[in-house]
């Protein structure tokens, strides 16, 4: 790649799609289902495993480092959540790869002449003192290039003790097969990357093994897998968490409104029953009313007639006196 092309791809990882105002690569958002949710979040096996012998060619979605920018925005305002994708993604891969492994060992099994089970351990043993040993160079080496060259000495005088431990497991593994079957090179899978590694392997081969792109790229990869599920299951458990909230507020105010209802009901039916009750004491008002102005009339009426009949009386005695 060219320096114009790296500080073009450093400049679309900064600032995303949007930096020069390109209307054409606007048009595929991150969001799009054509884009690699995996190397979105910088765990695609494409991208990691890239040079090596199982390099996996170009991805069959979109790549951009610009698209990736775009996201790493947008994640800071909202959650996503395509951490799953990614997860459902590297565990098919990683199925996969466990799948070549345990293939490879069948083949080995059928293979390599059958061996007593004393033997067997015996040469595991050896198998992981080998193991151990080239992670011990490989990490003195990484330390050594990083200037910490104290560091490094401590590692290379452990790396010292355990060859010693391994001259002695050899020793024991010869005296227990016979010489021409301890010629006889014995393979093991690699239960990280599926390489296969000889029983007596050199040290430099093994460092070359452990401290490769290859064992290190599929080490990353099964990291960034179980860090993608712990993440999804701390999303999903906080999903549940708000959910279970939104529900518990939702019977709350549910049951809140129902006690308002109720309570308005009663308000409404205490309001019906006092209007009947003044309605009913007006009633009873009008009707005394009523009743108090007929008895009114009555002796009103009563007393008239009263009056006219007593002045008749009178009259009709006055006239009886005359016609005396």
């Amino acid at each position: 790649m060219s320096a114009q092309a790296q500080m073009r791809a450093l400049l679309d990882q900064l600032m995303g799609t949007a930096r020069d105002g390109d209307e054409t690569r606007q048009r595929v958002k991150f969001t799009d289902d054509r884009v690699c949710k995996s190397h979105l979040l910088d765990c695609c096996p494409h991208d990691i495993l890239a040079g090596t012998r199982m390099d996996l060619g170009e991805c069959t979605k979109i790549h951009d480092l610009a698209l990736r920018a775009d996201y790493e925005i947008a994640s800071k305002e909202r959650d996503l959540f395509f951490e799953l994708d990614a997860m459902d993604h590297l565990e098919s891969f990683i199925a996969e790869c466990d799948r070549r492994t345990e293939l490879a060992k069948k083949r080995l099994a059928e293979t390599q002449e059958e061996i007593s089970a004393e033997v067997s351990a015996k040469a595991e043993k050896v198998h992981e003192l080998n193991e151990e040993i080239g992670k011990l160079l490989a990490k003195a080496e990484q330390l050594g290039a990083e200037g910490n060259v104290d560091e490094a000495q401590k590692i290379l005088m452990e790396m010292e003790k355990v060859k010693g431990r391994k001259r002695e497991a050899e020793e024991e593994y010869r005296n227990s097969m016979p010489a021409s079957s301890f010629q006889q090179q014995k393979l093991r899978v690699c239960e990280v990357c599926s390489a296969y590694l000889g029983l007596h392997d050199n040290d430099r081969r093994l460092a070359d093994h452990f401290g490769g792109k290859l064992h290190l790229g599929f080490i990353l990869i099964r990291e960034k897998l179980e860090m993608l599920r712990r993440t999804v299951a701390e999303k999903q458990e906080k999903r549940n968490q708000d959910r279970l909230r939104r529900r518990e507020e939702r019977e709350r105010d549910d049951r809140l409104g129902r006690r308002s209802k109720s309570k308005s009901r009663d308000r409404r039916r205490s309001r019906s029953k006092e209007r009947r009750r003044r309605r009913s004491r007006s009633s009873s008002r009008d009707r005394r009313r009523s009743r108090s102005r007929s008895r009114d009339r009555h002796r009103r009426h009563r007393s008239r007639s009263g009056s006219r009949n007593r002045s008749h009386h009178r009259s009709s005695r006055d006239r009886g006196s005359k016609h005396k």
